[in-house]
C-alpha cells in the first residue's frame, strides 16, 4: 500500500541492498521519496535499483564499506552534488556473529561492533550536514530487540544493538532544536537473509522448520517480513510522527511483550 508520505523528499537507506534496508528502499521509493541507497554487494546494488527504476522510481545505488570513513563521506558527498540536500537517513546495516566473551575473538568483536556500531556513527557523521540544509528531518536506525533482551551466545551483537539504542537517545538529544528527529527500530525476528543464515545454519535441510518454531515464540506466530519493519521507518520518518524523537519502537510481533515464566492457567482461589 503506497500513501505518497515522501513526496519531494530525498532519502538514504545505508545497508539498502537486502533484508529490512531493501524493504525500506521499496517502501519509501513507492512513497514518492527519491531514495540513494547503498551496500557492499554491487550485484544485489545494481539489480534492485534496476527494477525500481524499471517502476518509475527515482532510485540510485552505490557501493560502499559502511565502516570505511573515505567511503562514507565520499558517498555522501556524491549525494550533496545530486540532490543538495537530505530529508531522512535509515541505518540498517548489520552483521551477526556468535560466541561468549570468553570465546569471541577480539578480531570478530571489532568487526560486528565496526559494521553494526561504527557504520552507524560515519552516516550520522556525514548525513547530518544534508538534513540540516533540509531545515530538517529524520533519523531511523535499525536496532533488534536483542538490544533490549539478549539471547544466549551472541555477546558482540548484543553489544552493538544496545549501543546503537543508546547513541540514538544521544542524537535525538543534540540535533532536536535544529528540527532533526532521531528514532530506533528494534525488530524481533524478521524474514532476510541473515536469518536464513543462521537457520541454515542449526538445519541446512529444512531452515524453514527452523524459521516456523522461531516465529512460534512470538505472540503473533510468525516472523516478520521486512517491509513491515519498513513500514515502521516510514511513519518514523513521515510528518506523522513529528513529535516523536529519542524513541525505540518495537517491531517484534509481541517477543518483548511477555515473559517466558509459566503461571497458571487459572487464577488461583487460594491467599
Amino acid at each position: 500500500m503506497t500513501s505518497q508520505l515522501l513526496t519531494g523528499d530525498v532519502a538514504v537507506v545505508a545497508g539498502g541492498s537486502s533484508g529490512i534496508g531493501r524493504g525500506v528502499v521499496e517502501v519509501f521509493a513507492e512513497n514518492g521519496a527519491a531514495v540513494e541507497f547503498f551496500g557492499i554487494d554491487p550485484r544485489e546494488n545494481d539489480a534492485l535499483a534496476r527494477g525500481l527504476v524499471e517502476r518509475g522510481f527515482d532510485v540510485r545505488a552505490s557501493t560502499v564499506d559502511a565502516a570505511d570513513p573515505r567511503a562514507v563521506e565520499a558517498f555522501f558527498a556524491e549525494v550533496a552534488e545530486r540532490r543538495g540536500r537530505l530529508s531522512a537517513l535509515v541505518n540498517s546495516v548489520g552483521i551477526q556473529r556468535y560466541g561468549t566473551a570468553e570465546t569471541t575473538s577480539v578480531e570478530t568483536w571489532d568487526e560486528v561492533l565496526n559494521v553494526n556500531l561504527r557504520s552507524i556513527f560515519l552516516s550520522a557523521k556525514y548525513g547530518v550536514p544534508l538534513l540540516r540544509l533540509n531545515g530538517g528531518g529524520a533519523i531511523v536506525n535499525v536496532s533488534s530487540g536483542q538490544a533490549v533482551a539478549s539471547q544466549k551466545n551472541v555477546v558482540a551483537y548484543t553489544a552493538s544493538k544496545g549501543a546503537i539504542v543508546a547513541m540514538t537517545r544521544a542524537m535525538a538529544v543534540d540535533y532536536a532544536g535544529e528540527g532533526i528527529r532521531v528514532n530506533s527500530v528494534c525488530p524481533g525476528s524478521v524474514d532476510t537473509p541473515m536469518l536464513r543464515a543462521s537457520a541454515a545454519s542449526m538445519d541446512p535441510d529444512d531452515p524453514d522448520r527452523i524459521i516456523a518454531e522461531w516465529g512460534r515464540g512470538h505472540p503473533i506466530g510468525r516472523v516478520g517480513q521486512p517491509r513491515e519493519v519498513a513500514n515502521a521507518c516510514l511513519f518514523l520518518v513521515s510528518p506523522l510522527s513529528s513529535f516523536v524523537t529519542g524513541a525505540d519502537l518495537r517491531v517484534d510481533g509481541g517477543a518483548l511483550a511477555g515473559i517466558s515464566l509459566a503461571a497458571p492457567d487459572e487464577a488461583s482461589d487460594d491467599v
